[in-house]
């Protein structure tokens, strides 16, 4: 065997554990540090608690946070597009339909839904306002993800 290669042993090394606990064991280094031992480790204790020394569960739990934030978001979004205070102007129906609806006091989505509620007939009545105009209506409101009502989703003959 070569001599001099071989590092220091120091049979009563003394291990210290962040916690307090302190003992002794073989070891090359003299003193030796821990985070955990068996008097604190969770899964000898029982005791349910995070051990985290790199911030990794921090991490995580921001990591959640901005999740449901955004998916808090996206519902904000979808609700916006299919709320009755929504401008007609929005739909981009086009010029000639808007001012119809506009002279005719609907300027919400809202007021064209509760004209719908009534029937074709009710929105068939505007001045300028026809039925490929209705029929235009009708697709941007369902595209945008409104419900229409009943009255206005029978075939009117």
């Amino acid at each position: 065997m070569k001599t001099d290669i071989h590092p220091t042993y120091y049979p009563e090394a003394k291990v210290v554990c962040a916690c307090g606990n302190t003992w002794t064991t073989g070891s090359t280094a003299e003193e030796i540090y821990t985070d955990v031992c068996s008097q604190c480790h969770p899964f000898f204790t029982g005791e349910q608690r995070i051990v985290d020394t790199e911030g990794q569960v921090d991490r995580f739990y921001k990591k959640l946070q901005a999740r449901q934030e955004y998916l808090e978001d996206q519902v904000a979004s979808e609700q916006a597009k299919t709320s009755p205070e929504l401008p007609i102007a929005e739909l981009e129906l086009g010029a000639r339909i808007e001012s119809a609806l506009e002279k005719a006091e609907i300027v919400v989505v809202g007021d064209a839904l509760a004209r719908l509620e009534q029937g074709d007939a009710g929105l068939l009545e505007i001045d300028g306002f026809g039925r490929k105009s209705l029929a235009d209506l009708k697709r941007a409101l369902k595209r945008m993800g409104y419900v229409l009502p009943e009255a206005a989703t029978e075939p009117q003959v």
